[in-house]
């Protein structure tokens, strides 16, 4: 039911996250926040079951904090994703699986952008596009059509909102409002909420 979805850019990566909080058929809240920020540069969107994905992106924001303090540089956003896929398939191997699925964007000042798919079967790619959830079925074949490489920051808000209207029309479930965050070489820019509206 939940909903997440970023597009890369040439020097930026832009992220989107529903805000519902729902269990089973209830929406308990429509404000919650699903992006964890790792670093000046990074952040990591969480969707899944309600306890592990606080649980575990937490768990995920603290160590690369502890990482920085201790060597006095951050994470990459390739380390960072790749540190996130060896703790979620350490416990995927556990008596305690996670089950989170994730993307991660970030900027690196010497790779640029990027932006990376984890399952909670902590399969890990690199892609220019990703998204998670049942949204992804109706908004992924709109990625692939209108996604180019050399989109400008206007254009990819606007293929953000291609699929947030696709999701207004063909979801059955209501998703009424979306975080969007941009990261650059700047840092993290908080976006204006997009609102899908009522069916």
């Amino acid at each position: 039911m939940e909903y997440l979805v970023g597009i890369q850019g040439p020097d930026f990566v832009l992220v989107a996250s529903d805000n519902v909080a729902a269990s089973s058929i209830l929406q308990m809240k429509h404000d919650q926040d699903k992006m964890f920020k790792l670093s000046e540069k990074i952040l990591l969107l969480c969707v899944g079951e309600a306890g592990d994905t606080a649980q575990f992106a937490e768990y995920i924001q603290k160590n690369v904090q502890l990482y920085k303090m201790r060597n006095g540089y951050e994470l990459s956003p390739s380390a960072a994703a790749n540190f996130t896929r060896k703790n979620l398939a350490d416990y995927l191997r556990s008596r305690t699986p996670y089950h989170v699925n994730l993307l991660l964007a970030g900027y690196d000042d010497t790779d640029g952008p990027g932006l990376y798919y984890m399952d909670y079967l902590s399969s890990l790619a690199k892609a220019p596009f990703a998204a998670h959830g049942y949204g992804a079925f109706l908004t992924l074949s709109i990625l692939d059509q209108h996604y180019r490489p050399d989109l400008t920051r206007d254009e990819a808000v606007e293929l953000l909102k291609k699929c947030i209207e696709e999701l207004k029309k063909r979801f059955i479930l209501n998703l009424p409002s979306f975080t969007v965050r941009l990261i650059d070489k700047e840092g993290i820019h908080d976006l204006e909420k997009l609102s899908a509206g009522a069916k």
